[in-house]
């Protein structure tokens, strides 16, 4: 019996010796090493930048610089085409306008007397020439109708001061087909057909190219809202609008715009109403009335008469004196064009030709 005991014991012992060693080898064995991680050497590169676009217009841009009697300002424009004497810049009409001298101000800082060729107050475009050895580089013309709301552009000019010559902004195409309401310098207000861009635009950009990706030229910077509660929101014409009258601007050729004779004020307009001795008959929220008829004109051949309200034009219906501006010099002098409107409560239609001009 205590020979059993015994074994019985040395079996028990045996197995816990076995086991702790077991336990003991599991613990001690090193573990599988972690598979490492290799880092590789990452090459970083710019993908968003757009200088190889700036080069291909930078140079192109010049400061126009103006001096009246005693005052002198700044402003921007481009080389769009160098001829055997000549290279010729384009710029707003509204940069050169009171200027008795002009200078431009290239890239090479080299200082040069320029020629206004032609410029024109409705589209805010002038051509100006230097000799040839001052034009460094020439723009290329893109397409502004490709445009889409999102794309990038940017621009180059002189914002402020000489100091800041030569500033390129980034933005995007914030708006196409906008119309916006200027003043003009003979009185009266007008309405522009622009592109809409964040693009930083400040005073001395005017003038200045809008350019694509592509660093093609796609627009002519001309104004920007300033106001306290609104930012980034710039204004470019659309190139096409300014190639459309190169040539003529180029010969210092007038633009000539039809011209029907007439005085309007705005039906909302209750002041400039009174002041004309116009009162009508009950409330409008667009048209104008006629305040004066010249004397052989078109609208006086057409029977307009002070008092009528001006509706229509083709069907287009005119929303103020600027609109009725706007809409009018889309047609040419020469054409013949339909326009509504009112008088004593009976709404008429007129064809009317439009032979005189301005």
């Amino acid at each position: 019996m205590k020979n059993k005991i015994i074994y019985i014991i040395t079996i028990f012992t045996s197995l816990f010796i076995g086991i702790g060693g077991t336990v003991l080898v599991i613990n001690v064995l090193p573990e599988k090493p972690n598979e490492q991680k290799v880092i590789q050497e990452v090459n970083i590169t710019e993908t968003n930048t757009i200088k190889e676009s700036v080069k291909k217009v930078y140079d192109s841009v010049v400061t126009v610089q103006s001096y009246s009697d005693s005052l002198s300002a700044i402003g921007t424009g481009f080389v769009y085409k160098i001829d055997d004497k000549y290279g010729y810049i384009l710029t707003n009409n509204h940069v050169i306008s009171d200027a008795k001298t002009i200078k431009i101000n290239n890239t090479h800082d080299e200082l040069v007397d320029a020629t206004v060729l032609g410029s024109d107050e409705f589209a805010d475009l002038a051509v100006l020439r230097i000799d040839k050895k001052y034009a460094i580089q020439v723009a290329s013309f893109g397409d502004s109708t490709k445009l889409e709301i999102g794309d990038t552009v940017f621009t180059v000019g002189t914002p402020i001061s000489l100091s800041y010559k030569g500033s390129v902004t980034k933005g995007i195409i914030s708006g196409t087909n906008r119309t916006v309401s200027v003043d003009l310098k003979n009185g009266g207000d007008f309405m522009m057909e622009v592109l809409q861009t964040n693009a930083a635009i400040n005073p001395g950009n005017s003038g200045g190219p809008l350019v694509n990706i592509n660093g093609e030229v796609v627009g002519i910077n001309t104004l920007k809202l300033v106001q306290d509660e609104i930012e980034g929101m710039g204004f470019s014409i659309p190139i096409e609008m300014a190639t459309s009258v190169l040539d003529r601007l180029e010969k210092g050729e007038k633009i000539k715009r039809p011209l029907i004779g007439i005085a309007s004020v705005n039906t909302t307009d209750p002041y400039a109403l009174y002041r004309n001795n116009i009162y009508l008959d009950k409330d409008y929220e667009v048209g104008i009335v006629v305040a004066q008829v010249e004397d052989n004109s078109t609208a006086s051949q057409a029977g307009f008469k002070k008092g009528d309200v001006i509706l229509k034009i083709n069907d287009i219906v005119i929303k103020d004196t600027a609109h009725f501006r706007y809409v009018l010099y889309k047609y040419s002098v020469g054409d013949t064009i339909k326009i509504e409107y009112e008088r004593n409560g009976e709404t008429k239609t007129v064809d009317v030709k439009l032979n005189n001009s301005i």
